[in-house]
């Protein structure tokens, strides 16, 4: 299958207007269209330049692009206040909520004999594909997936395929999906394109949605660099890949590998990450701080989260009450759990969350919540700290990005590393990899 558009290396920079033209230009490849549906992120996906990328989008169709649906997964929908600043110039009226429990169908089913082979030997259950409705259904002649390529604890990479299946997948599919790449090992799978739960995601595509009109529109976003012009959160596009196969996805993923994966010579002793409150809400999300610093932590060490604008636990009311329930324990508690407990047997991807945010007892999580209790947060396994003591410890808008050497008021010094957005990397001690 074709690949429209490809730009990006490490030391790229794609500014706006280079994105309006290449997106435009495509467009014009691709010729007129009666119908468009956009699957964009929602606003956990904020950096990802995808709200720009739609917002050109919509100039160029403007009445023929007639859904807009945000690839939610089991997040909840985007309130006014987030698509505005997110998609601002994008109709209102275009935005469909995606319901992972109700609003979808299942396209197809891959036999246990396939799902065996590409987990290999991890699970040996038939997959099912589940997709939105308005995706499968909704008489489209173009659906744009746009999106970021980055490292991933679940597939290996996000975006692409995964902007479907899960994005606006249904429930089974979601939690199996999660609970194939827990059995098979988030460490061995992320920042790697070939995965057992990608392998199972473009099978699907290839298999039962050959038909579908979609092309997918993929960037890669990174940190600027002393003389580069960045936005105002210090990030530059490094890529734009666009197709409807998998090479965009692949040469996407290689870059994103190069421009999001940092590897370290030094192990941390001690990482604080920085939770933005606009963005971080749930440790559903926040736990990002978790899987994307867990391969560079050393034994014994310590993941201090600042996180101003934690609420609670799930993005899903269910899911939620069974975080509470179980918490953040090894991967053999949970799995024993899921065994002998129906509610969390039912909802594996509750499982596989749980999974992937235990240290395993290697490390200690100590949360710095802004509006969740001491009680709340030990109760699911991690350590609790006073936000406002923690962060006049360790300032945000004093630490750098990187190893920071601190003096404190007390004389104690001490080394730590400081990470302002999990979700823009993948940190690794070099002795792991």
């Amino acid at each position: 299958m074709p690949t429209f558009f490809a730009l990006g290396s490490p030391t790229t920079v794609i500014s706006d207007d280079d994105l309006r033209a290449a997106l435009i230009g495509v467009y014009q490849q691709l010729g007129a269209k009666k119908k468009v549906l956009v699957v964009p992120p929602d606003f956990t996906r904020f950096n990802s330049r995808a709200g720009i990328l739609t917002q050109y989008t919509y100039q160029h169709y403007k009445e023929a692009l007639v859904d807009v649906l945000p690839a939610l997964g089991t997040h909840v929908p985007m309130p006014d206040a987030q698509i505005e600043k997110m998609y601002s110039g994008v109709p209102r009226s275009l935005f469909r909520d995606h319901d992972w429990r109700n609003d979808v169908v299942t396209v197809g089913t891959l036999p246990s004999e396939f799902v065996k082979q590409a987990s290999e030997g991890s699970y040996d259950k038939p997959w099912p594909a589940q997709l939105n409705k308005l995706i499968w259904n909704g008489g489209h002649d173009l659906i744009l997936s746009i999106g970021q390529v980055v490292p991933h604890e679940v597939v290996g990479m996000a975006n692409h395929t995964k902007n479907l299946f899960v994005g606006c997948g249904g429930k089974a599919g979601i939690d199996e999906s999660h609970f194939i790449g827990a059995c098979y090992g988030m460490e061995r799978m992320m920042g790697r394109a070939d995965t057992p739960v990608r392998r199972i995601l473009n099978e699907a595509l290839s298999r039962f949605c050959a038909h579908l009109p979609v092309v997918f529109v993929l960037t890669v976003v990174g940190a600027a660099k002393p003389g580069e012009a960045g936005d105002k959160y210090g990030l530059v596009t490094r890529g734009l890949y666009i197709g409807s196969g998998n090479e965009c996805f692949e040469l996407a993923s290689k870059l994103s590998v190069a421009v999001n994966f940092k590897l370290l010579d030094e192990q941390m002793n001690k990482v604080v990450v920085y939770l933005d409150p606009e963005e971080f809400h749930t440790t559903w999300l926040g736990n990002k701080s978790v899987y994307r610093t867990r391969m560079a932590i050393a034994d014994r060490g310590e993941l201090i989260v600042l996180a101003p604008g934690l609420k609670g636990f799930g993005e899903d009311p269910g899911i939620d009450q069974l975080i509470r329930k179980y918490g953040y324990r090894s991967t053999a508690e949970i799995m024993e759990a899921v065994r002998d407990h129906a509610d969390l047997g039912g909802n594996l991807s509750a499982a596989a969350h749980l999974m992937h945010g235990s240290s395993e007892g290697r490390f200690t999580v100590t949360y710095c919540p802004g509006h969740v209790t001491r009680q709340e947060i030990e109760s699911v396994g991690y350590q609790y700290a006073d936000l406002a003591a923690m962060t006049k410890r360790y300032d945000p808008t004093t630490l750098t990005d990187g190893w920071n050497d601190l003096v404190h008021a007390d004389g104690s010094q001490e080394r730590i590393f400081y990470i302002s957005n999990p979700a823009l990397g993948l940190w690794a001690w070099r002795g792991r990899v």
